[in-house]
C-alpha cells in the first residue's frame, strides 16, 4: 500500500488530496484546501501554505507526493506569483524527506477523465467516480486528488524507466 499526496498549487487555493493506492484499487483518505487571503503579504501568504502543508505532511504521512508542472499565463506577475506558490510546494515535502513527482495538466486530465482538455468540473466528477467515498469535493482539491490519482496509475512506469 502506497499513500500519496497530490498537491494543485496556487498562491490564492492551492488544493491537496491523498489517497491510497495498493496496485489495483484506489481509496480516499483526505482532501481539502489552504486559502490565503489576498489582503496579506505575499511572503504571509507563501509561509501559510509553508505551515498547513507542512501539517498535513506530518498528519497524512504520505510515502511520495505529486504535483502539478507549472503552466505560462499569460499574464506575466500570474505566472510569478503560481511559480511563488509552486515552489514552496515543492520545498515542504522534499524538505521533509520525500520524493516529488511532477504532471503535467494534459498528462492528469487525460489520465483521469480520458481527455488532455477536460474541464475541472469533469476532473471533480471523475474524481468523485474513482474514489467512491470522498463525497463532495470543490475544485481545487478535486485537481490534487487528480493528481495524486494520476501518480499512482503512472509510478511503476517512472520506477521501472529511471
Amino acid at each position: 500500500m502506497i499513500r500519496i499526496l497530490g498537491i494543485d498549487p496556487g498562491l490564492h487555493i492551492t488544493g491537496w488530496g491523498v489517497i491510497d493506492f495498493d496496485g489495483f484499487r484506489l481509496k480516499h483518505i483526505a482532501h481539502g484546501t489552504i486559502v490565503s487571503k489576498t489582503s496579506e503579504d505575499i511572503s504571509d501568504r507563501l509561509a501559510n501554505i509553508f505551515k498547513k502543508l507542512s501539517d498535513i505532511i506530518e498528519e497524512q504521512t504520505p510515502d511520495e507526493v505529486s504535483i502539478e508542472k507549472v503552466f505560462v499565463n499569460i499574464n506575466p506577475e500570474s505566472s510569478l506569483k503560481l511559480g511563488m506558490a509552486r515552489g514552496v510546494a515543492l520545498c515542504v515535502p522534499s524538505v521533509m524527506g520525500l520524493k516529488v513527482y511532477e504532471y503535467t495538466p494534459n498528462k492528469i486530465k487525460k489520465t483521469v477523465v480520458g481527455s488532455g482538455h477536460a474541464t475541472k468540473d469533469q476532473i471533480s466528477i471523475m474524481v468523485q467516480k474513482l474514489l467512491h467515498n470522498c463525497g463532495s469535493v470543490k475544485l481545487d482539491a478535486a485537481d490534487a486528488l487528480a493528481i495524486a490519482i494520476c501518480h499512482a496509475h503512472h509510478r511503476n512506469i517512472l520506477k521501472y524507466s529511471a
